[in-house]
């Protein structure tokens, strides 16, 4: 194996802490220095996993940092990568990876000018439970897959975010901040979306933070936080995504797919375990075998229980990949693709039209036991 290759974070917000303790779990990187436009929040995580705080410049300057994280508020990804990228240093980015194509395809030019990659979350597709779901599907257990439905509904981050002040502005809403994980593991299963159509409102114009630190403020809404929405994929399958938060509780499944030959339940593409369950044509619904993939192995504490959470192995995959001179999964093209998916459903919210997508890309390579295995670091 090749050397690791050095990461720094710019951005030390409340994601930063997963990408920081679940980086060792990877070989391939070595996480070295974190920056922020907050120098304490900087110094704050650089003491607590003994890293170097920095300032951006200095971190964009360091010889030993190859790939830059940007964890920045979603307004600011593309300024921040093309900084990365201008500096002569690989980008893994949190989702959303842009706010719209023009941005995501300026990205790709300054990367291929200078023989860089472009990463971006979400990676909690390579799941066990996901990759189980991909397996059912490239098997043919359920033949080809003509429909779905998928659900995403809550009632808003002011509930539990110390900040939340962002998720309800432009670049962000339910559709942006929750829909990668949806849209991406859609289209790892299934494939690109040739266009989509979609229903918007906003029924509150301001939130009561009912959160800590600042409980009974008030926070302004100018996004959408209700979208209704349905995508044609270029196979010819047709998928409902209704993602709100404006909704207290519901009993929709989280995904479902429904193919000529069967159904395949899916569990919340937000996090990587959970039961599959499946029905062959008019046999009952069964929960599937355990299926020994190593990310779906609980590994986190998660309210009562636990739960498996192996964010940073798309980075790892990207780093693994430039060293051996393969695609990487969490690509630039997946991503800008899910980009162009969800910001034509806030455009077609907007103008009661469909909307044709712009992009088109290939489905990431299946991250099967071997192939998740083999992003591990070895025990010691």
């Amino acid at each position: 194996m090749a050397r690791k290759l050095g990461v720094g974070v710019i951005g030390c917000g409340n994601i930063s802490k997963a990408y920081f303790s679940l980086a060792p779990l990877f070989r391939g990187i070595e996480m070295r220095a974190c920056a922020d436009i907050n120098m304490d929040a900087a110094k704050m995580r650089a003491k607590e996993f003994k890293l170097r705080a920095q300032t951006v410049d200095e971190l964009l300057e360091a010889d030993d940092i190859d790939i830059v994280v940007n964890l920045t508020i979603p307004a600011v990804h593309y300024d921040v990568s093309k900084r990365v990228l201008d500096a002569g240093k690989h980008v893994y980015s949190e989702k959303p990876f842009v706010l719209s194509v023009k941005e995501g395809l300026d990205l790709k030019k300054r990367a291929e000018k200078k023989g860089l990659r472009i990463g971006s979350a979400p990676d909690t597709f390579f799941g066990g439970a996901h990759q189980l779901a991909r397996e059912l599907i490239d098997n043919g257990k359920l033949g080809k897959i003509t429909s779905g439905t998928c659900h995403v509904m809550g009632h808003g981050m002011e509930h539990w975010h110390p900040n939340p002040d962002f998720f309800f502005q432009p670049g962000a809403g339910p559709v942006l901040d929750i829909g990668p994980y949806y849209v991406t593991n859609l289209i790892q299963l299934i494939g690109p979306v040739s266009r989509v159509a979609a229903f918007a409102a906003m029924p509150a114009k301001e939130r009561t933070i009912s959160s800590k630190p600042r409980a009974g403020e008030k926070i302004p809404v100018n996004t959408p936080t209700t979208i209704h929405a349905l995508l044609e994929f270029a196979n010819g399958a047709v998928v409902t995504l209704n993602t709100s938060w404006d909704v207290w509780s519901h009993g929709h499944a989280p995904m479902e797919l429904y193919g000529e030959a069967g159904t395949v339940f899916v569990p919340d593409p937000n996090f990587f375990g959970g039961e599959v369950r499946f029905t062959d044509a008019t046999k009952p619904v069964k929960k599937l075998p355990k299926w020994d993939h190593p990310f779906g192995v609980p590994n986190e504490m998660h309210g009562q229980g636990m739960m498996a959470n192996y964010r940073t192995a798309g980075l790892a995959d990207m780093a693994i990949a430039i060293a051996e001179g393969r695609p990487h999964r969490c690509s630039m093209e997946l991503a800008l693709h899910a980009v162009d998916v969800m910001t034509g459903i806030l455009r077609s919210g907007e103008s009661g039209k469909f909307v044709a997508m712009q992009t088109t890309c290939e489905r990431p390579a299946a991250l099967g036991i071997k192939e998740a295995k083999a992003l591990l670091a070895k025990k010691k």
